[in-house]
Parts: structure tokens; C-alpha cells; sequence
């Protein structure tokens, strides 16, 4: 009998103790563990002045720092993009320097896309240009026509050591620099015709052609004893220029001179001749145009003795 009744007892005692309702749970997090409340480094207090999104940022940021980077949406303000680099070609180099493409020019392509390039030619024609680009350091003939260039630099043709031909035909140049071109060494070929000149530059001794017609050179446009020292020229092309006077001296050289439709008005027996050498013979220049200029050939019989062929013009 005393076994059931400490049987019964027990039971009862635990049915009363499983009855008793929970009070309250509390979870330690060992990283915050005995540290005061206002110290945590978020605040867990609801605000009821929050509006809903700020509540959702706030309790978001109460997240451990693992699960913020792994749920945290893309942000709402796009990060600043950083400093443009230098720009670079496609072969990889930078725009200082010129790769396959050749240099970076203002347009922000490389020149050999920018004009066509082929072997050492770069051929920049009728692409509205209004300056030279930068050219690669092999280049050896150079044609830019019919663009907007207005002015000619010192350094457009700097260290092109290779360069033989430039045709600048149908711009608008008005002004060239005094070293734009006396600095290439191999320069044979000089093209500015169709443009507003007023002043030709220092000249190389290397040139072999130069046409400068339909320009505006007139009268003090070609300083005196330009072309002395161009000992390899070859032909000399002047027209259409409001000239008064033939340049001289001419080099033994040319055998082609094109003067016409200017404004000369006279010539001196000596222009072509030695009039104190009556055996002197000018074999090499076969070619002298003057028509179209307001003067009357027949009148200086004595200056074209030397020549073999009498220039084109007016003999009346």
C-alpha cells in the first residue's frame, strides 16, 4: 500500500511541474556577453517615428556581417566610376606611343583608323580634319585633301625622318610655321596647292617638286633667294598666286618652271641666261609656262637664248 501512494505522489508532482507555464527564454550571444546594453554596437530599440524602410535598414544592419554580404541587395546609388586610365591603342600601347595603329589622335582613335594606312602611306583624305594628325614614325608619304586644316606647327612633322611626300592639296592653310618642313631630312615632294598661303617657309634642300599654286602669295610671299639652295629641284609650280616677279634664282636643277596666270609684268635677259656667257646652255629647263601673265615675251628676245625651247606665253 505505501509503494502505491509514493507511486501516485510522484506522478503528480510531475504532471504539476510540466503544467507550470515558461516565463521567458534567454539566449546568450558569447560575442556580446556581459556587455552593457547602451555599448552594443547597434541598437535593437523599435522607434515608432521610423518610417517602415528605415526600420528595415536599421534591423538589417543588426544582421552578423556574413549574412549582410550574402543577402544585401545591389545599392541604390551607383558607385562613382573611377579615373580614366590612359588611354590605350589596341596593340596594347599607350597613346604616347605609336604601335601598329599609330598614335592616338584628338578624335580619340588611332591615326590608321582614324585614315587608312598602307605599308608606310597614310592616306588621310577628305575625312574633315582640321589639323594633322599625329603620324606613325615609319611614315613615308603623307596625303591629307581635301580637309579643314587652317595651320600648319612647328612639331605636325617632328621626327619623321622618313618622310618623302606631303600633299596638303585643297585645305584651308593660311599659316605655316618657319620649321615646319626644313626639318625632314628625306623630304623630295612638297604639295600645298588650293589652299590661302601668304608665306612660304624655310624649305629643305632635299625637295625635288613643289606646287604652291592657287594660293596667295603675291608679292612678298616668296622671300628673295628662296629656292637658291635647292639644288635638287626639279619642278616649280607657282600658278595662280598674284605674282609680279619670277623668283630668282632658279637652281641648275629645274627643268620645269609653271608660272602662269599671275600678274608679271617684265623680265630681266638674265632670268634664265648668262648674258656675259654666250656658251652657256640651260639644257635642263624644257619646260617654262607664263601665259596668262601681262607680259610681252617678244621684248627680252635675248633671255631665252640659252634655253632649248622658248617658254609658252604672249610673244604680241
Amino acid at each position: 500500500m505505501q509503494t502505491f501512494v509514493n507511486i501516485f505522489l510522484g506522478f503528480f508532482i510531475f504532471k504539476c511541474v510540466g503544467a507550470a507555464p515558461i516565463t521567458g527564454t534567454t539566449i546568450y550571444d558569447s560575442e556580446f556577453y556581459d556587455i552593457p546594453l547602451g555599448e552594443l554596437p547597434h541598437s535593437f530599440v523599435y522607434d515608432e517615428n521610423k518610417q517602415s524602410d528605415q526600420l528595415e535598414t536599421e534591423i538589417g544592419t543588426a544582421l552578423p556581417s556574413i549574412i549582410q554580404e550574402s543577402y544585401s541587395s545591389a545599392p541604390l546609388t551607383e558607385e562613382p566610376e573611377e579615373e580614366a586610365s590612359t588611354p590605350k591603342l589596341i596593340d596594347g600601347s599607350s597613346a604616347q606611343g605609336s604601335g601598329v595603329l599609330g598614335p592616338q589622335t584628338q578624335d580619340g582613335l588611332p591615326t590608321c583608323l582614324l585614315c587608312t594606312c598602307l605599308g608606310s602611306t597614310v592616306y588621310c583624305d577628305d575625312h574633315e580634319l582640321d589639323a594633322v594628325p599625329p603620324l606613325p614614325k615609319k611614315t613615308t608619304y603623307f596625303y591629307s585633301r581635301y580637309n579643314r586644316i587652317r595651320k600648319i606647327n612647328r612639331n605636325d612633322f617632328a621626327n619623321l625622318n622618313n618622310l618623302k611626300r606631303i600633299d596638303l592639296t585643297a585645305n584651308f592653310i593660311s599659316e605655316i610655321h618657319e620649321d615646319a618642313f626644313r626639318r625632314l631630312p628625306q623630304l623630295e615632294e612638297l604639295v600645298l596647292r588650293d589652299n590661302r598661303i601668304r608665306q612660304l617657309p624655310e624649305l629643305p634642300p632635299t625637295l625635288t617638286f613643289i606646287d604652291v599654286s592657287k594660293n596667295r602669295l603675291g608679292r612678298k610671299g616668296i622671300r628673295n633667294e628662296a629656292f637658291k639652295d635647292l639644288h635638287e629641284l626639279q619642278h616649280l609650280y607657282i600658278t595662280d598666286n598674284n605674282l609680279d616677279h619670277i623668283p630668282l634664282p632658279l637652281p641648275e636643277s629645274l627643268q620645269a618652271l609653271h608660272l602662269q596666270n599671275n600678274n608679271i609684268q617684265e623680265m630681266h635677259e638674265d632670268t634664265f641666261c648668262k648674258m656675259k656667257d654666250f656658251t652657256y646652255v640651260r639644257r635642263a629647263l624644257e619646260d617654262i609656262r607664263l601665259d596668262g601673265n601681262p607680259i610681252n615675251l617678244s621684248k627680252t628676245p635675248y633671255a631665252y637664248m640659252c634655253l632649248p625651247r622658248l617658254p609658252v606665253g604672249n610673244l604680241i
